[in-house]
């Protein structure tokens, strides 16, 4: 597996993996709730702005030839936000989400963070079960609508 920076021509990749990981988790969304979000937040002018951005990594794992996974990080003051990490199914719990949260926070200290926070739906069990296996821990709650509905959100944050 290899771990490097993303690419504009990732794009397609990086929205299929996104794709593909929501179905597999969020069974409580409809398949039109899930296609519309991927298509809002990794749209192409989305997409370019964050590759471009101070302060931010956008890193891709590659295995076989394959993107399998991404994260997307951001660093505002001190505090790095992960405001994407997926690994495709069907290689999750190969390390290779631990892989890319490592890269990701080497990446984002470079821009003096002293903490990272990530932002998952509280009914993703694996998320959380991901994070606390990191040493994050549960700092807060709130909500976010989608598909017309409003959805509970926890916020983990990792002191540094």
């Amino acid at each position: 597996m290899a771990i490097r920076p993303a690419a504009t021509a990732d794009r397609e990749a990086i929205r299929e993996v996104a794709r593909d990981t929501w179905h597999d988790t969020y069974d409580e969304l409809d398949s039109a709730t899930i296609d519309e979000t991927i298509a809002d937040w990794y749209d192409d002018e989305s997409f370019s702005a964050a590759l471009e951005k101070p302060g931010t990594a956008v890193l891709v794992a590659e295995s076989g030839g394959e993107l399998v996974g991404f994260t997307h990080g951001v660093v505002s003051e001190d505090e790095g936000d992960v405001l994407r990490m997926y690994v495709h199914p069907d290689h999750q719990r190969e390390g290779i989400g631990t892989a890319l949260h490592e890269r990701l926070r080497s990446s984002l200290e470079d821009f003096h963070m002293n903490r990272m926070r990530a932002i998952d739906l509280a009914s993703n069990e694996g998320g959380r079960r991901f994070y606390e296996r990191l040493g994050f821990e549960k700092s807060g709650e709130g909500e976010v609508e989608m598909g017309g509905e409003i959805r509970t959100e926890v916020v983990y944050t990792l002191e540094l």
